[in-house]
């Protein structure tokens, strides 16, 4: 889906980082960013392992409070909220794990629903729209079943209902398909740009899989070491940085003369 011109963004950071302490001392786990996301718009963080993406992403919805900074996501100032209005605001945000993080006593019903009990929805209105969400991602028939009897697809799909039952503006995946095979992922990925296409959802993807991001997304923050050190628009991407060629080159096949850029070993 095309971004919505002249729209207020989907997301709006402003200098923010992230500083963690640890025994041998702080640990810039992102240095001071700004990014903005159009309403409508599939961005993907792309980066090796330890590059800020996963943080980046989790600061979108305040699991990650930010060291400095302003975090708008949905028209909201999130930075700004007390306990009770975030969980309000969160509601427009969903969020999909790359291990399900499903909840093992529970069917998949109950698990969709979950997410609407902590939002405070009555019962049966939750057993009805968690029932219509599972129907969205091809999962009717799965209602009574329990985490253990479903495929990792299956599980994915789940969660995948839990993060939209609540309708949300802004759909977050952090790793969301790493963990299945390919037919699985594809099918998944497939999914999320068609719920983009017919909803409208913004997405947000962190990935190191190149093909996913050439497969899915529109644009690319490539990140390292805390910070993004370029965007690469995917429908004709000419990265300038090492770390864009490399990812790019990643996605036509390595050879022996593929250079590694500095920091990737």
């Amino acid at each position: 889906m095309t971004a919505r011109a002249n729209a207020a963004p989907a997301i709006d950071m402003r200098n923010v980082s992230k500083r963690f302490q640890t025994e041998a001392g702080p640990v810039d786990a992102l240095r001071p960013t700004d990014l903005t996301i159009a309403p409508g718009e599939i961005v993907g963080l792309l980066g090796f392992s330890g590059a800020g993406k996963s943080t980046l992403l989790r600061l979108m919805n305040m699991l990650e409070t930010p060291t400095t900074g302003v975090v708008q996501v949905a028209g909201a100032d999130l930075t700004s909220l007390g306990e009770a209005p975030l969980r309000r605001q969160r509601r427009k945000i969903g969020m999909i794990f790359q291990l399900f993080n499903l909840l093992s006593h529970e069917t998949a019903l109950g698990n969709v629903a979950f997410a609407l009990r902590v939002a405070g929805v009555g019962r049966r209105e939750r057993r009805e729209r968690a029932r219509e969400a599972l129907k969205v991602v091809g999962l009717e028939d799965k209602v009574d079943a329990y985490p253990a009897q479903l495929s990792g697809g299956q599980r994915q799909r789940v969660a995948i209902a839990r993060a939209l039952v609540n309708e949300p503006d802004v759909l977050l995946c952090d790793e969301a398909t790493s963990a299945l095979d390919p037919h699985t992922s594809l099918s998944i990925l497939r999914f999320l740009k068609r719920l983009n296409a017919e909803r409208g959802t913004t997405i947000v993807i962190v990935t190191h899989d190149i093909k996913v991001a050439d497969y899915v997304c529109q644009r690319c923050a490539i990140m390292q070491d805390g910070a993004i050190r370029e965007w690469i628009d995917m429908s004709d991407p000419r990265p300038a940085s090492p770390l864009g060629q490399f990812f790019l080159e990643t996605a036509k096949g390595w050879t022996d003369e593929t250079v590694l850029p500095d920091g990737s070993a």
